[in-house]
């Protein structure tokens, strides 16, 4: 097993002013970067908090009980925030993924929600709004989020057991609680609902059959995601990430699995569907996905932006850096300005950070000071 070494620095100083084009741009709905990627997928943090201490996102060595977290006059607001998906609907995005740290301790979420179903696409419909969360307050919140506008939500849940649950959220916090509140937003019609699940080897890969057992044929999409080097305070090492490959051949000792054509562009999991006596998909049976950002580079195809809690934009999970939209937004500029920034901004991206991993150095890879993904959502 590969040396530990967690650095202790606050990431979210990375950030560069955005960039102020002389003339303005009338946004078209076409925006490009410069390997012909549109802009379609908008991720937004609402909150740098949250009432779980995994240990491959915020573990507790980092984010203990003294952890400066934002002031909340730091945060965007929801009329900023709100301002800003608009601007990056014209151009072109079309779906808004709420995140965190936890979005469901950001006070009176269900009004953003409320605000951002308002909003329209270039072609005229609403935005596909879906947010991700942890589950701890799903219970109690899912027939509000699914009354406000929400339309679907995503479950983090990193296995069945409670002991390896408890054991990998690192507070106590029962996986009877999640399971609970993934059966209320299925209720409430926040569906279809994904849960994901991260593998570690040693921790938690025993709980990758049980996990697909639990909810084969439950209308619930369970998602496997590799171990990956996000940020800089998770310890990352290769010896705990289990490749997708590794995933699928213990499924299959266990099911029969199909493979599936991807259901959107851009998407970032490779789908298997459960077959049926005769051999072909079941959809009653439903699907798994595994998403391998470590093993097998979807780069090409990506086509996501992230807002930060206080309106820094991010143009990968990998960045090192990020442009300052609140300044922006609290220095007068126009929705024009704005959206000739934007424009700016992702007309120069080229990041591919997944697909030249390999190629790095290790001293490189871990000097690299990466943005928390607990900052920026995953």
């Amino acid at each position: 097993m590969a040396e530990r070494v967690i650095p202790l620095y606050d990431q979210r100083a990375a950030a560069l002013p955005a960039p102020r084009p002389s003339a303005p741009v009338a946004p078209d709905g076409r925006l490009l970067d410069r390997l012909q990627r549109p802009l379609r997928d908008l991720r937004i943090s609402v909150t740098d908090r949250c009432n779980f201490r995994c240990s491959y996102c915020m573990p507790k060595e980092v984010f203990g009980k003294d952890y400066p977290y934002l002031p909340h006059a730091d945060l965007l607001t929801f009329e900023e925030i709100t301002r800003l998906a608009r601007i990056f609907l014209a151009h072109g995005v079309r779906k808004i993924r709420l995140t965190g740290g936890e979005p469901l301790l950001r006070k009176h979420i269900e009004r953003l929600i409320e605000m951002l179903a308002a909003l329209r696409t270039v072609d005229g419909t609403p935005p596909e709004l879906t947010l991700t969360t942890n589950g701890s307050l799903l219970a109690r919140k899912a027939r509000a989020l699914r009354d406000a506008g929400l339309q679907r939500v995503t479950v983090s849940l990193d296995g069945l057991d409670d002991a390896v649950f408890q054991r990998m959220n690192d507070v106590g916090f029962p996986v009877a609680e999640v399971l609970d509140g993934i059966a209320a937003a299925q209720a409430a019609g926040l569906a279809p609902i994904k849960v994901n699940m991260v593998v570690k080897r040693g921790t938690n890969d025993d709980q990758i059959v049980p996990m697909a057992r639990h909810f084969r044929g439950s209308g619930i999409v369970l998602r496997f995601i590799e171990y990956m080097d996000v940020g800089s305070s998770n310890g990352w090492c290769m010896d705990e990430v289990l490749p997708s490959a590794e995933v699928l051949a213990r499924l299959q000792q266990a099911f029969a699995l199909v493979p599936l054509e991807p259901g959107s562009p851009g998407e970032t999991a490779e789908r298997w569907g459960y077959a049926g006596a005769d051999g072909r998909h079941d959809p009653a049976l439903g699907e798994v996905g595994f998403i391998s950002s470590v093993t097998q580079a979807f780069c090409r195809d990506c086509n996501r932006a992230r807002l930060s809690t206080e309106g820094c934009l991010y143009l990968c999970l990998f960045a090192e850096r990020g442009y300052d939209l609140r300044a922006l937004l609290r220095g007068g500029a126009s929705d024009a300005e704005i959206a000739a920034s934007l424009a700016a901004i992702w007309g120069q991206r080229a990041d591919r950070y997944s697909e030249i991993r390999a190629t790095l150095p290790p001293e490189t890879r871990r000097a690299a000071r990466r943005i928390e993904m607990s900052y920026i959502g995953g």
